[in-house]
């Protein structure tokens, strides 16, 4: 696993470079990209953004001289081969006319397909691999499908970045990448400035919270499941549900579920909301019971608010709990469990809660904070590009190199 270099001086070059970043939406890059992007022009690079246009597109207001370029074949959750190939041709095309020097890809499409046109363009690309997805984790022709396509496209990367260890090395075992090519960046990092503990309203209520989409892969059914139990367990807790239903999504939660689970009272769905921070305020513990994840920042965002945290001993999320520090380790796909767990939290003294949500903070802060993450990107893409024009140089004849000396 390649370790990356501490961040060189940000002296001013020359000639800018330009880092192309590419996702699978407007609202991936307004919610987690946004202090890469203002970071990498600190530094002195341009930005060129590469991403289908959405309702989230505003993030341009406040993105001065940041290029977007909108991407029409870039649709997440369609499947049909055609698309595929178009959006292929699409970014090879963008590669070929803008030449930026580095492309950064987030999320499967772009990691798949932008990987493969970089290198295609004869373009330097960095993919990061947020989560496997859906279609990665159920065997079955497709995901034999996306294995061959990953191994391809990650062929002739300059690094790949995973969010955690577990997906580094399922890549690796399954020789879709090299070892030397791979690093871990733990996720996209959180604002601790705008998440930050602040006083809970006083209350006889003890609030349990999921946010998260409605999928089963979240684990809401075992929420559900657990939240019934604790009727009887905990006859002051309430379970509430923060997020949206996907009914586009293969394991999606069906809409007659959610009302049936409403209508039984065993969680409280308070519907999706763009601002998590009034409810974390409220709550006493954040509780996710993901099958899987990349890093699942629902977690990070309630430890920066001092909570205590519940969640799956699986990838992604084991990263962010140590057990009896900060909260519980459950496995997943076990309800009796999770109750267990959730019980153990409510019973647990005032003064063992606040020194666990304290303990949740600080390995924020240790950890996860945005500027650590930021300045390991920047590092890598300094290393990247550095390594670029080294191999540039090696292939260029001794004449000219001593011309370009000169």
């Amino acid at each position: 696993m390649t370790q990356v270099p501490p961040p060189r001086s940000r002296k001013k070059h020359t000639m800018k470079k330009t880092v192309a970043i590419v996702a699978n939406s407007s609202w991936n890059i307004y919610n987690f990209r946004q202090p890469l992007i203002k970071q990498f022009k600190l530094a002195g690079y341009r930005v060129l953004v590469i991403a289908p246009v959405d309702e989230y597109i505003h993030y341009l207001n406040d993105s001065y001289f940041t290029r977007h370029i909108p991407l029409r074949f870039l649709a997440a959750q369609r499947k049909n081969p055609l698309w595929d190939l178009l959006l292929l041709w699409e970014l090879y095309r963008i590669y070929r006319r803008e030449r930026p020097d580095l492309a950064l890809h987030f999320t499967i499409k772009p990691n798949i397909f932008g990987s493969l046109a970089a290198r295609w363009a004869g373009i330097a690309s960095v993919p990061t691999v947020t989560g496997l997805g859906y279609t990665f984790l159920h065997n079955g022709l497709l995901g034999q499908l996306a294995r061959r396509l990953y191994r391809q496209a990650f062929r002739n990367v300059a690094r790949a970045v995973f969010h955690n260890e577990d997906d580094l090395r399922l890549f690796i075992r399954e020789g879709l990448i090299t070892k030397e090519k791979t690093l871990v960046i733990p996720g996209s990092g959180v604002n601790t400035n705008h998440f930050r503990p602040l006083p809970q309203p006083d209350t006889d209520k003890f609030i349990f919270l999921f946010i998260g989409r409605l999928l089963h892969d979240k684990g809401i059914r075992e929420y559900a499941a657990a939240a019934c139990q604790l009727r009887r367990l905990a006859p002051r807790a309430e379970c509430w549900v923060i997020g949206q239903l996907n009914p586009e999504y293969p394991a999606a939660l069906h809409r007659q579920e959610l009302l049936q689970l409403i209508e039984e009272h065993h969680i409280r769905y308070l519907g999706f909301t763009e601002d998590v921070r009034p409810y974390l305020k409220q709550a006493h513990a954040l509780v996710l019971p993901s099958y899987r994840e990349g890093m699942p920042r629902a977690i990070l965002e309630a430890m920066a608010m001092g909570k205590p945290i519940v969640t799956t001993d699986t990838a992604g999320c084991r990263e962010t709990v140590e057990p009896g520090r900060n909260g519980y380790l459950v496995m997943a796909r076990d309800a009796e469990a999770l109750a267990e767990s959730m019980t153990q939290l409510y019973l647990l003294s005032e003064d063992g809660r606040q020194a666990m949500g304290a303990y949740s903070r600080e390995k924020v802060l240790r950890q996860f904070d945005e500027k650590i993450i930021v300045s390991a990107y920047l590092s890598l893409c300094e290393a990247a590009l550095a390594e670029r024009n080294s191999n540039q140089m090696r292939s260029v004849p001794t004449a000219h190199k001593k011309k370009l000396a000169k």
